[in-house]
């Protein structure tokens, strides 16, 4: 349980360590080098542990990024540590989340991206491999500017290709590289509990 400032630090700190390991290192998203270089992505760890409570920060984060311009702020992972940590409730709660971004008007204007521990594409069993690219240290709701998107893809060559390169990289992994990029998946307690 995150409660205390150090921890939530140490939230970000494993946070920061996964953007920069596996999302930059692998280069499953190859448009995440540049946002996290220039500084313009929010950490905001999430005190929620309800889903009343996790909307209300949700719509509080999609106001923040339209109250910045994009060079202020690029996008805002909502880090979650205190709720949703099984899997089957957070894909029942991105049904609310969807929810929220239609009926506040952020249709075409935010994209809600999802990372969790125990993330499972469906159709696929536990540890398949194309699990790892959204498996993540924290339940995770990452804001996305579609505009930004749309920029990105207009001059990013075969971008339908991403996903398929994506699980090629996971797949390749030696289970060494696996324990060293994806620690949290190999032991019970999330790493900042005590």
């Amino acid at each position: 349980m995150v409660s205390g400032l150090d921890d939530r630090e140490a939230v970000i700190a494993a946070v920061e360590k996964w953007l920069a390991d596996v999302v930059v290192g692998l280069n499953l998203c190859p448009f995440a080098r540049r946002p996290m270089r220039a500084g313009q992505v929010r950490f905001a760890v999430s005190a929620a542990e309800t889903d009343e409570a996790l909307m209300q920060e949700l719509l509080a984060e999609m106001e923040r990024l339209d109250s910045l311009s994009p060079a202020e702020l690029e996008t805002t992972l909502l880090v979650i540590p205190h709720h949703l940590q099984e899997f089957t409730d957070f894909n029942q709660f991105l049904d609310l989340a969807e929810w929220l971004v239609e009926r506040h008007g952020y249709s075409g204007i935010y994209q809600l991206a999802t990372f969790h521990p125990h993330y499972q594409f469906a159709g696929t069993a536990p540890g398949d491999a194309e699990n790892l690219t959204n498996r993540a240290p924290y339940p995770i709701l990452h804001l996305i500017r579609e505009e930004s998107i749309e920029r990105v893809l207009a001059n990013y060559p075969d971008p339908e290709s991403i996903p398929e390169q994506n699980i090629r990289r996971v797949s390749g992994l030696s289970p060494e590289q696996k324990r060293r990029l994806f620690p949290y998946l190999f032991y019970r307690d999330p790493p900042t509990s005590r």
